[in-house]
């Protein structure tokens, strides 16, 4: 009996577990971002209040939720975090439904997966150069946005979303989505950790 191609297999494995990424990665960012919202409120009730995620002078959330770059517009960071992660959990369960999501819908969540891996990025350049701090509650963000944003990005490439079918697509695009998915997300997280490691190593090494 012949062998199915990858690119048949795949995708119908990839249809099953997406919304299982969707959905955990959702539940993660709802509770790092419900846990910075209350300690928020704390410290602006009673400023002598320490949160407990204030684990070393690396890692704290206190002194990156008093930085600019803890709100956008005036509205605290974890505030966004709750309308969009809520949004997000509730698009994984209708996955899980089986409800088959139009092409528009998917562009929209390609871009607001987009949109979210383009802020870590920031945001992680702006805590190890700018503010010398790696908030934990923001670090578990960052661990849930890349297969978050990989996910969405292999389903809708695969699937054509932006207008072209999958075989027009280039040689190396084409490779990387059907044949190395896991190796790029790999290669991600190694990126991210590599940043954290070399940056902050002066202190990681008095740990030893």
């Amino acid at each position: 009996m012949p062998q199915k191609s990858v690119t048949t297999q795949t995708p119908g494995k990839l249809q099953r577990i997406l919304p299982y990424i969707l959905l955990v990665g959702s539940i993660v960012g709802l509770i790092a971002s419900f846990a910075l919202v209350y300690d928020k409120l704390q410290i602006l009730h009673n400023p002598a209040y320490r949160p407990n995620c204030n684990l070393s002078p690396i890692l704290s959330c206190e002194s990156v939720m008093n930085a600019p770059q803890a709100s956008i517009f005036g509205v605290p960071n974890p505030v966004f975090g709750l309308v969009l992660f809520g949004m997000l959990a509730m698009l994984a369960l209708c996955l899980l439904a089986g409800a088959r999501l139009q092409r528009w819908l998917w562009a929209i969540v390609q871009a607001m997966a987009s949109l979210g891996l383009g802020f870590m990025a920031y945001l992680i350049f702006e805590s190890a150069w700018r503010l010398h701090t790696i908030c934990p509650w923001c670090f578990g963000v960052w661990m849930i946005t890349i297969p978050i944003f990989w996910g969405v990005s292999v389903r809708n490439l695969r699937e054509g979303v932006f207008g072209y079918p999958h075989r027009r697509l280039g040689k190396a695009v084409a490779g990387l989505v059907e044949e190395h998915p896991l190796d790029v997300l790999i290669l991600m997280y190694l990126i991210v950790f590599g940043i954290i490691a070399i940056k902050f190593w002066y202190y990681w090494k008095t740990l030893l």
